[in-house]
């Protein structure tokens, strides 16, 4: 069973501790606090004796504290003050305090934090951490607010502001699904292509971030819209809020189609894309006929320019063509699978499943070799375009680069703060969701860049640790966890950070 006991120090203090097991020798030990004085001792040894029975309520513990304590013991309040203030902390920073200039806002944002739950299921969370929350009535009605034009836009000021956008700012952009437990979809949730195969209504979210992952701006879209016609929607909506007329816009080769390249070229805007190479380049061929006898060596960079022209408004475009060795490895495992699986169904051995390699004329099977070679000899290259001026190959292939960032950012999302919406049908309560979830990726984000630790570690070693206030008669103490080394540095450096704002 776990007592409370005291320990005299080195100093001359008494500290209190409650011992948790004892096991052939081995104990784990909390450490509550150390005191000078009897009565702070006392009060130490109740608050002890009050976690142990948590849950139960407040009580007299029957403790007779000395004269100068005067009264019976007891907790009036218990608090995750770690975990709340520096969260707290980290929402003021990033200017969310006067960008929603509303408390409940506050609470839902770093209760999903905390523990993503539903929002009926947040005020228990609020109130686990120490904080008086608001009512369920409250938070329903406030959530048309959260979902009204104006307002995520002006959290989108609030981070923009901390990146210090300008023509050369590096903006990445990709796109997920959130997918819902219903059957029908209602002209917002509607079935789609998913990367998780899901037959079930869903929605498209498009994030924009800057080049460290990030959020700048989220758009949710209709399930079945392809995610290539999302692009260009976000991002001139982020540009008409912040008043640009140009960024560089970084984005993977599956959402650019010809008519999205047409419309950024035609809005004059640059970009660093993933570009797909649907034959084998003509830089790549000649390079291969001038060294016929070589290994395509690890790194190796092509480049091909193409002069500007009306529909570019005279920018000149480049692409460069970089070789990995490990990536062609990889490929070309995968293309000799493909092909031997390809040649088991010609032969009647295996049946045919979606498998590029199998040619179909008329009645007769047969192994696509042309495009087994032209596989092949793609094999290992990456393109990368850009409009960029006198562009450096190295700037641009890190630059998009970048884009882990971003996935990143979607993975902390749908796992960490489980975005789903999985208990809103409307879309005004989707998109009031959505705006909670985007503040909360900012916040999280912030605290990661400020600690250097995921936020799932920081919530999870931070939430341990709380504030208790003791009355004693018309006295009060209070008494903290103290907290171990790594995370007061971690808190350290998010006061300084926060203070630095």
């Amino acid at each position: 069973m776990p007592y409370v006991r005291t320990v005299k120090t080195a100093s001359g203090k008494t500290a209190v501790q409650i011992v948790w097991s004892s096991t052939k020798g081995s104990r784990q030990i909390e450490h509550l606090g150390s005191a000078a004085t009897e009565a702070e001792v006392e009060l130490l040894k109740a608050a002890g004796r009050q976690k142990l029975l948590a849950g139960q309520g407040e009580l007299d513990l029957g403790i007779q504290p000395p004269p100068q304590a005067g009264g019976p013991l007891h907790i009036t309040s218990s608090r995750m003050s770690h975990l709340w203030d520096s969260l707290s902390a980290a929402y003021d920073a990033l200017g969310f305090d006067t960008a929603a200039q509303d408390e409940v806002f506050r609470q839902l944002v770093l209760a999903r934090i905390i523990e993503p739950t539903s929002k009926a299921d947040a005020p228990r969370v609020i109130a686990e951490a120490g904080i008086t929350p608001a009512s369920d009535r409250t938070i329903t009605r406030r959530l048309n607010l959260y979902s009204a034009i104006g307002f995520r836009e002006q959290l989108a000021a609030a981070c923009a502001a901390q990146v210090n956008l300008g023509p050369a700012t590096l903006v990445l952009y990709d796109v997920t699904t959130l997918y819902f437990e219903t059957d029908e979809g209602d002209g917002f949730r509607e079935p789609g292509f998913s990367k998780e195969r899901r037959l079930e209504p869903q929605i498209t979210v498009g994030l924009l971030s800057d080049a460290n992952g990030f959020p700048l701006m989220v758009h949710a879209f209709e399930g079945n819209k392809a995610e290539t016609k999302t692009m260009l929607p976000t991002l001139r909506a982020f540009m008409e809020t912040h008043g640009l007329h140009d960024v560089v816009i970084v984005a993977d080769a599956g959402m650019v189609s010809e008519s999205n390249m047409d419309a950024i070229e035609a809005a004059g805007l640059s970009y660093i894309l993933g570009a797909k190479m649907p034959r084998v380049p003509y830089v790549l061929e000649q390079w291969r006929k001038d060294h016929a006898d070589q290994d395509v060596p690890d790194g190796l960079t092509l480049t091909a320019r193409w002069p500007g022209g009306p529909s570019t408004k005279g920018r000149d475009a480049t692409t460069f063509y970089q070789y990995a060795h490990d990536r062609g490895r990889r490929t070309i495992k995968g293309i000799e699978a493909q092909v031997a699986k390809a040649e088991a169904a010609v032969a009647g051995k295996a049946s045919v499943k979606r498998n590029r390699f199998v040619q179909l004329a008329g009645g007769t099977r047969s192994v696509n070799r042309e495009l087994e070679e032209k596989a092949k000899a793609l094999a290992g290259w990456k393109a990368y375009v850009t409009n960029l001026p006198d562009p450096d190959a190295e700037q641009v292939i890190g630059s998009y680069r970048r884009l882990f960032q971003i996935e990143r950012s979607f993975r902390m999302a749908k796992s960490d703060l489980r975005a789903r919406p999985i208990y809103h049908r409307k879309q005004d309560s989707i998109d009031a969701h959505l705006t909670i979830v985007f503040a909360a990726m900012a916040v999280a984000h912030w605290v990661e860049q400020a600690t250097s630790w995921s936020i799932k570690r920081f919530v999870k070693t931070a939430r341990r640790y709380r504030t208790f206030t003791i009355a004693a008669g018309e006295h009060t103490i209070t008494a903290v966890d103290p907290v171990p080394d790594d995370l007061a540095e971690a808190l350290d450096r998010i006061k300084d950070r926060s203070q630095a704002h």
